[in-house]
C-alpha cells in the first residue's frame, strides 16, 4: 500500500479532493430545473383546500369535486406524452421553459374562471404544463448530475413538489380569510407568479450534456461536463460513456460531429415497448412498477383529501382543517429533505423497503382508527389522536423513501436513447394512477367506508414491497451508462444470494485449508 513519506499515512487515509465550484454548479442547475415541479406540488396542495370553497361558491356535487381535483392528472398525460419527443427535438432546457409558460397560462385561466366549465379549461391548460414539468425536470437533473451525487440532486424534483404542496396549503390558509368568491380564485391564480419567474430563471441553465452529444455538439457537452463533474478525469469518462451510448466512435473528438438522426429516433418505441431486449424489458417493468405503486398506495388520497380525512376524525372548523393540512405539508417537506441526504449514503433499496414498510403500518393503523371512529357513537380520544398521528407518519414514511426514490430510480435506469421517451411512459402511468385515485376516493370511501379505503391502500402497499424486493436491484454509485449491466435477469436476487453463499463457503474452505497446512509447513 502506498505511503506518504512526510505524513506517514496510507493513500487511503486521505480524503478525496473537493471541488466546491463544480459541485455547486451542478447543484444550481439541478435546483433551477427542479423548481419547475413546484407547479405540480402547488396545484396538488392548493386544490385540496380550494375545493372546499369552490364547492360552496359554484354549488357543485361531490362527483364534480372529484373530477375537478383529479382531472389535472389525466390532462397532464398530454404534456407527459409530448415531453419526451419535445425535449429530444428542442432540448431539455427549452422544454422546461415551455412547461412554465403553459402552466402560467393555466393558472391565470383558473384565477379568472367564472363558472365550472371555465375552471375546467384552466385545469386542462395547467395540466399540460404539469405533465411537461414532471417529465423534463427529472430527465434533466439525472443527466446533469455526476454519479456520486445523482441520488441527492435527482431527488430535487420531488423536494420541490413537496415545497409546492406546502405553499399550496399555506395559500389555502392565507386566502381563506377573503370573501368566498375571491378567495379560491386568488389561491389558484397566484400560481402564475412563480411560474413566470421560473421560466425566466431557466435561461441561466446549460443544456443537458447528453442531449448535446445526441446533437453532435461534443465541444459544448464537454464544457458542461467539466463544470458539473468532480474532476477533469470524471468529465472525460462521462463524455466517453455518453458517446458510446449515443453510437459515436470513441476516437471522434471534434467539437461538432454529424450524428445520424435515424440512429436515435427510429425504432425507439419499438425497442422500448414492442420488441424490447430482456434488459430493457426488466428496466421498463421496474420503472413502470415503482411509479404505479407510488400512486396506488394512496398518497394523493391523503394529500388531496386531508381536509375530509380530518373532518371524519372530528375536526369540523374549516380553519382548523386547513391548519392541520399545513402540518401535513410541513412533515412531508421536512422528511423529503432528510431523504435527499440519505439516497447516496444508504442506497435506494434500503430506503425504499423501509419506507414502504412504514407506509403499510401507517395505512393499516389509520384504517383501524378511522373504523373505530366511524362506528363509535361517542368521541374516542385515543382513536382520534392515533388517526392524526398516522396521517403524519404515513406522509413521513412516504417522503423518506417512496416519494424521492421513484423518480430518481426510474430515470437513472433508463438507457440514454430511450430515456426521454421512457420517462414519458412511466410518467403517464404515474399520472393515470394518480388520476384514478384522486377522482374516485370520495366514491370509494362512501362505498367501502373510509377505514376500508385505507385498508385497501395498505394491501396494495404490501404487494408493492414484494415487487420492490424481488425486481429492483441497487443502483447507488453507478453511472447512467452502467445501469444496463444490473438488469436483464429477473432471478438476480436468487443468483446474488447463491453467489454470496458460494463465496462464503469458498472463503471458509480456504481458511480451513490454510489452518491445516500451517502446522505441516512448520514441521518441515
Amino acid at each position: 500500500m502506498a505511503i506518504d513519506p512526510q505524513q506517514n499515512k496510507t493513500i487511503q487515509d486521505f480524503d478525496p479532493p473537493k471541488k466546491p465550484k463544480r459541485n455547486m454548479y451542478a447543484f444550481a442547475c439541478a435546483i433551477s430545473a427542479s423548481m419547475t415541479t413546484i407547479l405540480l406540488g402547488y396545484d396538488i396542495g392548493v386544490m385540496s383546500g380550494a375545493a372546499i370553497f369552490i364547492q360552496k361558491d359554484l354549488k357543485i356535487s361531490d362527483v364534480k369535486v372529484e373530477i375537478l381535483v383529479g382531472i389535472l392528472n389525466l390532462y397532464s398525460l398530454i404534456g407527459s406524452a409530448a415531453a419526451g419527443r419535445t425535449s429530444d427535438w428542442i432540448g431539455r432546457r427549452y422544454t422546461i421553459m415551455l412547461a412554465g409558460a403553459i402552466f402560467c397560462l393555466g393558472a391565470l385561466l383558473m384565477g379568472f374562471a367564472t363558472n365550472y366549465a371555465f375552471l375546467m379549461v384552466g385545469r386542462f391548460v395547467a395540466g399540460i404544463g404539469v405533465g411537461y414539468a414532471a417529465v423534463i425536470a427529472a430527465v434533466y437533473t439525472s443527466e446533469i448530475s455526476p454519479a456520486s451525487s445523482r441520488g441527492f440532486l435527482a431527488s430535487f424534483p420531488e423536494v420541490f413538489i413537496n415545497i409546492g404542496i406546502l405553499l399550496g396549503y399555506i395559500s389555502n390558509y392565507g386566502f381563506s380569510k377573503m370573501s368566498l368568491r375571491l378567495g379560491w380564485r386568488m389561491m389558484l391564480g397566484i400560481g402564475a407568479i412563480p411560474s413566470m419567474f421560473l421560466t425566466i430563471a431557466v435561461l441561466a441553465m446549460p443544456e443537458s450534456p447528453r442531449w448535446l452529444v445526441m446533437q453532435g455538439r461534443l465541444g459544448d457537452a464537454k464544457k458542461v461536463l467539466d463544470k458539473t463533474s468532480n474532476s477533469k478525469e470524471e468529465a472525460l469518462l462521462r463524455l466517453a460513456d455518453i458517446k458510446q451510448a449515443a453510437g459515436i466512435p470513441e476516437d471522434c473528438n471534434d467539437d461538432v460531429v454529424v450524428v445520424q438522426k435515424n440512429k436515435h429516433s427510429e425504432g425507439v418505441w419499438r425497442e422500448l415497448l414492442f420488441h424490447p431486449t430482456p434488459v430493457v424489458r426488466h428496466i421498463i417493468v421496474a420503472a413502470v412498477g415503482i411509479h404505479f405503486f407510488q400512486q396506488a398506495s394512496g398518497i394523493d388520497a391523503v394529500v388531496l383529501y386531508s381536509p375530509r380525512i380530518f373532518e371524519k376524525v372530528g375536526i369540523t372548523s374549516s380553519n382548523d382543517k386547513l391548519l392541520a393540512t399545513v402540518a401535513v405539508g410541513f412533515v412531508k417537506t421536512i422528511f423529503i429533505l432528510v431523504a435527499t441526504f440519505l439516497l447516496d449514503k444508504v442506497g435506494r433499496r434500503p430506503l425504499l423497503l423501509s419506507s414502504v414498510g412504514g407506509m403499510i403500518f401507517s395505512l393499516a393503523t389509520l384504517g383501524l382508527s378511522l373504523t373505530v371512529i366511524t362506528h363509535s357513537h361517542e368521541k374516542v380520544i385515543w382513536a382520534v389522536a392515533l388517526a392524526i398521528f398516522t396521517v403524519l407518519s404515513f406522509v413521513m414514511f412516504f417522503s423518506i423513501g417512496m416519494g424521492p426514490i421513484t423518480v430518481v430510480y426510474s430515470i437513472e435506469i433508463l438507457p440514454l436513447k430511450l430515456r426521454a421517451r421512457g420517462a414519458s411512459v412511466v410518467m403517464i402511468v404515474n399520472r393515470v394512477t394518480s388520476g384514478v385515485i384522486s377522482m374516485t376516493f370520495i366514491s370509494l370511501y362512501k362505498g367501502i367506508t373510509i377505514g376500508g379505503a385505507f385498508f385497501l391502500f395498505a394491501g396494495i402497499a404490501s404487494v408493492a414491497i414484494l415487487f420492490f424486493y424481488t425486481c429492483l436491484p441497487e443502483t447507488r454509485g453507478k453511472t447512467l451508462e452502467e445501469m444496463e449491466g444490473l438488469f436483464g435477469n429477473f432471478n438476480w436476487l436468487r443468483d446474488s444470494k447463491r453467489k454470496k453463499r458460494n463465496q462464503y463457503r469458498e472463503a471458509n474452505s480456504d481458511g480451513a485449508t490454510n489452518v491445516q497446512l500451517g502446522p505441516i509447513s512448520n514441521t518441515k
